[in-house]
C-alpha cells in the first residue's frame, strides 16, 4: 500500500493494516537541542527515528508540487526600518510592519521554522483606500502564479505514491492578515460591508485559482489555515462564523466535493469546541492539531461527532515533555480509542517544542508506532 492510500484511508474511516507514522515536527530549536542528546547533526530526524526504531518506512518516490502561488503578487519589499535595542523593525513581504529580536531575520517572521515571538505595529489594510491597492496583487493571470510546465507536472502527478495535499488561507486567516487581529474584529463590528466585501474577494479568488487546478489533477487533501482560537473560547463568536467565513468555505467545499477531493480540514490552533460544529455543517471532514492545553478533548469530540469529523493530532505535548508513565499515560488515553474507530493519525498537539527531549520523542514515537501497526 502506497503512502497516498495509507494517509487517506486512515482519515476517510477506512480499513487499513497501517496509520500514517506522524509523531510531530520538531523545529529549529527543538533540533538544535536533539544534536546534544543523540541525534546526529545534520541527519534527518525521522529517518534517524526509523533507523533507531528498525521501521521500513515507505518513502515517497519522485516529489513534484503544482507549484501554484495563492499569494500576493508581487509581494511587499522587504526592508528594515529601524535597529535598536536587540529588535528589528521591518517591513516584511505581506506590507505588515512588524518587529522581532534581531536573532532572527525576515524569514521568521512568515514562517514557522521556530517559537518565535513577534510584534505586530501596523498593517496593510486599514481603509478603503489601502484596500483598493492591495486587490491588484491578487490577480489570478499574473504571470508566475501557475508554473509554464503545470500540465506536465500534473500528468506526472497522476501516478504519485503520495498524498497531494493543497494549502490555502483560510478567510479569518486571510483578513487577519490584511488587517489585524483587532482591526478586523472592530471592523466586524463597525463595518460590516467591509468585511463581507474582503471576505468576497478572497473567497472568489481562490474558488477562481481552484477552478484552473481541480480539471486537470486530484487533490487529495486541502488544509484550510485558519488559526481562529484562543484557550477556552473562539476568537470570533459563531455568529461572525456564519456571517463572515461560511459563505466563504460553501463556494470551496462546493468546487472540492464536484472533484472528489476526500479530505478537507481545517488548521486552527486554540479551542475549537464552538466551531466544530460549524465545521461540521459546510462539510470539512478533518481538523487538526487539536490543541490539549487550550481544552480540546479529542477523545470527547469523537464521541460527540462519530464519524464526522477526522483528527490529526491530539496528544498533549507537556505529557510528551514528561515522558515515562506521563507519557505513555497521555498516548493510550487518546490512540486507541480514536484508531479502533478511524478517521485519526496520531500526532503531537503542536510543532514539537524544544522541552521535548530527543530520548522521549524516541520513546514516544516507538509506542506510536506499536499502536499504529509498524512494530509487534
Amino acid at each position: 500500500m502506497t503512502l497516498r492510500d495509507m494517509y487517506i484511508k486512515a482519515l476517510t474511516f477506512e480499513d487499513v493494516d497501517k496509520i500514517p507514522l506522524i509523531p510531530g515536527y520538531p523545529r529549529e530549536s527543538t533540533l538544535k537541542r536533539w544534536y546534544t542528546q543523540g541525534l546526529k547533526k545534520g541527519e534527518n530526524y525521522f529517518d534517524a527515528l526509523c533507523s533507531i526504531l528498525g521501521i521500513e518506512y515507505p518513502k515517497a518516490q519522485n516529489q513534484v508540487s503544482i507549484g501554484v502561488i495563492f499569494k500576493m503578487i508581487p509581494e511587499f519589499k522587504e526592508e528594515i526600518l529601524e535597529h535598536k535595542n536587540g529588535h528589528y523593525i521591518v517591513r516584511d513581504w505581506m506590507g505588515a510592519i512588524t518587529e522581532i529580536s534581531d536573532e532572527y531575520d525576515f524569514t521568521y517572521i512568515r514562517e514557522a521554522k521556530d517559537f518565535v515571538t513577534r510584534k505586530w505595529h501596523k498593517f496593510p489594510v486599514e481603509n478603503y483606500r489601502d484596500w483598493e491597492d492591495m486587490k491588484w496583487r491578487y490577480d489570478i493571470n499574473t504571470p508566475g502564479r501557475f508554473p509554464e510546465d503545470f500540465f506536465q507536472r500534473c500528468e506526472i502527478l497522476r501516478n504519485r505514491d503520495y498524498p497531494l495535499i493543497l494549502n490555502i488561507n483560510g478567510p479569518f486567516w486571510q483578513l487577519r492578515e490584511w488587517c489585524g487581529f483587532e482591526n478586523l474584529c472592530i471592523f466586524m463590528i463597525d463595518k460590516p460591508d467591509f468585511v463581507r466585501e474582503m471576505a468576497t474577494f478572497w473567497g472568489d479568488f481562490v474558488s477562481n485559482m481552484l477552478d484552473k487546478i481541480l480539471p486537470y489533477i486530484s487533490i487529495d487533501k486541502v488544509i484550510i489555515s485558519e488559526d481562529m482560537a484562543y484557550k477556552g473560547h473562539s476568537m470570533i463568536s459563531p455568529k461572525m462564523v456564519y456571517e463572515y467565513l461560511v459563505p466563504v468555505y460553501n463556494e470551496w467545499i462546493l468546487r472540492l466535493k464536484k472533484y472528489n477531493c476526500p479530505i478537507i480540514s481545517i488548521d486552527s490552533d486554540g479551542y475549537i469546541a464552538e466551531l466544530l460544529p460549524i465545521w461540521i455543517e459546510v462539510g470539512i471532514n478533518c481538523t487538526e492539531p487539536v490543541e490539549v492545553a487550550a481544552g480540546n478533548d479529542i477523545v470527547q469530540y469523537r464521541k460527540l461527532y462519530g464519524r464526522k469529523m477526522a483528527f490529526i493530532g491530539g496528544i498533549d505535548k507537556r505529557a510528551i515533555a514528561k515522558g515515562g508513565k506521563v507519557m505513555k499515560e497521555e498516548v493510550m488515553r487518546v490512540v486507541p480509542p480514536l484508531l479502533k474507530d478511524g478517521g485519526y493519525i496520531p500526532s503531537c498537539d503542536h510543532g514539537v517544542p524544544p522541552d521535548i527531549s530527543w530520548p522521549n520523542y524516541v520513546e514516544y514515537t516507538r509506542l506510536l508506532a506499536k499502536l499504529t501497526g509498524w512494530l509487534s
